[in-house]
This record gives C-alpha cells, sequence and structure tokens, in this order.
C-alpha cells in the first residue's frame, strides 16, 4: 500500500516539511555525486551503533560520534529509501507541523529521529554498520498523526495482483497496519538479521506517540 494524499487541509506554509524533504533530497544528490567514495561519506556521517553505545571506546572523537546522529537521518541508501520516506514526510509532514508550529516540529522531529537511532543501537549493540535515513524521525511523525487524526482518510494506491487500485483508508487502519509490519519485521531481523534498521522505526514511532502531547498546541492556536 502507498500513500498518496490526505484529506486535511493545513492552516500554515509547511516551511519546515519543505526544508527537510529539499535537504535531504540535497544530501541524496550530493552523495551521489561522490561515486565509489559516497561509502566512506556513509560511514563518516552514519550513526554506527557500536559507537551510540560505546562513545568512549569507539576510534571516533564524541562530538563526531553527536553529529553523526543527526547528519544519518539526511543520509539516504537509495533512491527508493529517499523517496519513501519523503512521500510520508510530505504526505503526514505538514499536518503536525500544522499542529505544532515550526519550531517545534523540528525539534519534535529531531527528537524523534534521535531516540529511534537509539533504539536500534540498543537492540544491536555490537553493531558497525552505519545506519542512515529519515525513516526514524518520520515514523515519529506517523505516531503523531495516528494519535491526531486517527479518522482522516488517506488516499492509498493498492496493488492487487497485476490489478491496481486506490481506496480513501482511515489513517487509524493505514498507520496502524505500517506499524505492525515495522514490529513483525523488527522480531524477525532480531532472529535473523537483516539490512533495515526496523527498531529504529519502532523506536521514533513509540516517540511520536508520546511526544506529540508534549508539543501539540491548543486547538485554534498558532505558534512559530
Amino acid at each position: 500500500m502507498i500513500p498518496l494524499k490526505d484529506d486535511l487541509p493545513t492552516r500554515i506554509f509547511p516551511l519546515i516539511t519543505i526544508g527537510f524533504i529539499i535537504l535531504n533530497i540535497a544530501a541524496f544528490f550530493y552523495q551521489i555525486s561522490l561515486g565509489q567514495a559516497s561509502e566512506r561519506l556513509v560511514m563518516a556521517y552514519g550513526a554506527i551503533p557500536y559507537s551510540m553505545m560505546h562513545p568512549f571506546e569507539s576510534n571516533l572523537a564524541i562530538p563526531t560520534v553527536a553529529a553523526s546522529i543527526f547528519t544519518s537521518m539526511f543520509l539516504h541508501g537509495d533512491i527508493m529509501h529517499l523517496g519513501g520516506n519523503m512521500l510520508y514526510l510530505w504526505i503526514f509532514g505538514n499536518n503536525i507541523e500544522d499542529s505544532m508550529g515550526h519550531i517545534r516540529f523540528v525539534l519534535f522531529y529531531l527528537i524523534c529521529g534521535i531516540i529511534a537511532v537509539y533504539t536500534h543501537s540498543f537492540v544491536d549493540v555490537q553493531s558497525r554498520v552505519p545506519m542512515i535515513g529519515a525513516s526514524g524521525a518520520v515514523s515519529g511523525i506517523l505516531g503523531a498523526y495516528l494519535l491526531l487524526f486517527p479518522r482522516a482518510r488517506i488516499l492509498t494506491l493498492v496493488p492487487l495482483g497485476f490489478y491496481i487500485t486506490t481506496i480513501r483508508m482511515p489513517a487509524l487502519i493505514l498507520i496502524g497496519l505500517w506499524f505492525g509490519m515495522q514490529a513483525v519485521n523488527a522480531v524477525l531481523a532480531e532472529q535473523g538479521g537483516g539490512g533495515v534498521a526496523w527498531f529504529a522505526h519502532v523506536g521514533g514511532f513509540l516517540a511520536g506517540l508520546v511526544l506529540i502531547f508534549f508539543f501539540k498546541t491548543p486547538r485554534g492556536r498558532r505558534s512559530v
């Protein structure tokens, strides 16, 4: 299932949502411009679980480890990875930004991303594989959206074999199914490995569920 758009208008221009999308796209094009050297970029700026959990034992300086938490959120493995994250960020992020204002949304996004990084790092403590992608922060947005707008209708592309159709699905069902898939994949990956940081998605989502109560503004009010 691929979400295409929701039916909720926004009251403020989604400046930060668009800004994050531009930053992610710019970072990706910079990555691919490096060719094979992009692997070194990922190793230098991706979040490495072992370094996160053993900052004094890693070969990296503490400030470098701390910075990688943030830089990792703007790097992606390929165009599909980038495209999926940016699609979800655009569809759901503008309404969450609308619910809390620009500055709070920046903090919310980054904190969800940080919690996502440490959730995966805690589960896979010894991993030296760099973690990259906006998925953890975007997962936090989905958690917040689920609580704020469970009845919002999401126009969703649904492939049925060779036939593709669209349906309007309540956010509660769409996001609920999405989270169920993340949780199942996280358990399966823990048992047999895998290349996706599923627990980062789970951690970011749960962070969004909790943090939205602290970041949303009272109904009818807007902050900057």
